[in-house]
């Protein structure tokens, strides 16, 4: 088992499932102690607990990252358990509805700007504050390669993933002499219980739409969420410290 974030705090956010629990499990893996967060009580007490059967350190703090106050809340209520924040992951996210831009319903715009975007913004806000604080710190955003090129379908989803770069960029700027490094990871297709639950709900649309994603990997496969939470941990690392600003692809190709 690595050690190189020994002694870290690390918190995750949408750690219930898919990317973020893996992330959760891989910091852990890591030597950090880990702040689980989603708005899924029950499945993220289960991975925090996870954690702890397997010899780790792990709390869960219940957040919606669509509501300010409650992302206050978490900051200030781990911090207040940990004293610090070493490292996060903003990974909370959703994907929208996949329909072209004419047919695409407001209101279902707002809300995936709102869960993918301002949430991003709000969590940084809070994080940044703490890690002044402590002179150091380490934020990865989970954007997305559709955060880099279209996809068909998703306007919402890709405009959001394409603010997250821009968030990121900026932020990494303004605070890269302060000891804050931001980055972000972009994945490209991701074989998580959001894909299994739209095959359940879709299955002929999601079918067609996950065998024209696979036929964008050159590698011939969707990814894992293990294998995106291993770039999300090197991010966090020393072994990135010389990186800000960045958006690391995990795509098994598909921006090449």
């Amino acid at each position: 088992m690595s050690n190189e974030l020994n002694g870290k705090i690390a918190l995750v956010t949408g750690a219930a499932s898919g990317i973020g629990r893996a992330a959760a499990l891989a910091f852990s893996q890591a030597g950090a102690t880990v702040v689980v967060s989603d708005v899924s009580e029950d499945e993220g007490r289960l991975v925090a607990n996870q954690i702890v059967a397997t010899g780790g350190e792990a709390r869960f703090i219940r957040c919606n990252v669509q509501e300010r106050d409650e992302i206050e809340f978490l900051m200030a209520n781990a911090v207040e358990i940990y004293g610090r924040i070493d490292c996060t992951f903003n990974n909370a996210g959703k994907g929208g509805l996949i329909l072209p831009l004419a047919e695409y319903p407001e209101d279902e715009w707002d809300d995936v700007i709102q869960t993918n975007l301002k949430s991003i913004f709000l969590c940084m806000k809070f994080q940044i504050v703490q890690m002044l604080r402590q002179g150091v710190g380490s934020i990865v955003n989970c954007a997305s390669v559709s955060g880099m090129t279209g996809t068909p379908g998703m306007p919402a989803y890709c405009a959001s993933k394409f603010g997250i770069m821009g968030l990121t960029r900026v932020a990494a700027r303004d605070y890269a002499t302060r000891g804050i490094r931001i980055n972000a990871v972009c994945p490209g297709t991701i074989h998580t219980p959001a894909v299994d639950a739209f095959l359940q709900r879709e299955p002929e649309l999601a079918i067609r739409f996950i065998d024209n994603m696979r036929t964008r990997h050159p590698i011939g496969r969707l990814g894992t969420p293990e294998e995106v939470a291993s770039a999300v941990v090197w991010l966090s690392s020393p072994g990135a410290s010389f990186m800000t600003g960045h958006g690391l692809v995990v795509d098994g190709g598909r921006m090449a």
